[in-house]
């Protein structure tokens, strides 16, 4: 096993987590700021992954589909996803109930949104500040890591792209509109009335099958060019 492919597992193991935590800390936030206590009051408003562990979504799937293929388990390679505890959420203590739903819905998504933006961020810095930290940057962003330069700066570089990869990949995953990702709470809120009996009636089975089907589909179409765009944003800095 290569020791440069088992480091990068690793930052994406814990980047996942990391970022897991914060997608629903930022859906119990949002939901105490509109009115809604349930969560903050069972200690979701919190980074501690002690907080938002599922033990199959957060630590046994992102582990086969992270560290699988080191292995030579490839059912699952390619995907950068997971889940956590859902959030509760009384959506009766909103003032506007569909707003509120919406936006609280919208928070776990914002959240990825901002740490590719941050991750960016770190990354402009360094192709700027660093000698020929452009070149790291470029070589991140095609899946290599450079023998004989500084390993903190690489380092730095190897974390923020893989920040960018993971939690792109959430935002789009979670805004799937299969039961019970984001995507169908927004889905669920356009609906009539008849189309929401309909549409709750979906088995939980059905879902994860959806997900195992269409998530690698979508995921792959949308995030190459998503990330095309970051690494051209990037070097006309």
């Amino acid at each position: 096993m290569p020791s440069g492919a088992l480091i990068v597992a690793v930052f994406e193991f814990v980047l996942l987590l990391f970022s897991l935590c914060v997608h629903e800390c930022a859906h119990a936030w949002m939901a105490s700021r509109l009115g809604d206590q349930t969560a903050r009051e069972m200690g979701r408003v919190s980074l501690n992954p002690m907080d938002h562990i599922d033990p199959i979504g957060t630590l046994l799937f992102p582990a086969l589909m992270i560290f699988g293929p080191l292995f030579g388990l490839t059912l699952f390679g390619g995907m950068l996803i997971g889940w956590a505890k859902p959030t509760p959420v009384i959506t009766r203590n909103f003032r506007r109930i569909v707003r509120d739903d919406n936006l609280t819905t919208l928070a776990g998504p914002v959240s990825n949104l901002l740490i590719v933006i941050a991750a960016m961020i770190v990354l402009a810095i360094i192709s700027v500040a660093v000698p020929d930290g452009s070149q790291y940057v470029y070589y991140a962003f095609h899946g290599s890591l450079l023998v004989g330069v500084s390993s903190g700066v690489q380092t730095v570089v190897l974390l923020a792209t893989l920040a960018i990869l993971v939690n792109l990949s959430l935002f789009f995953f979670n805004l799937l509109p299969i039961p019970p990702l984001d995507g169908s709470h927004l889905l669920r809120n356009a609906l009539p009335y008849n189309a929401v009996q309909t549409y709750d009636r979906i088995p939980i089975w059905a879902s994860y099958l959806l997900m195992m089907i269409l998530g690698p589909v979508i995921l792959g179409m949308l995030l190459t060019p998503s990330l095309g765009l970051v690494y051209l944003a990037l070097r006309h800095i």
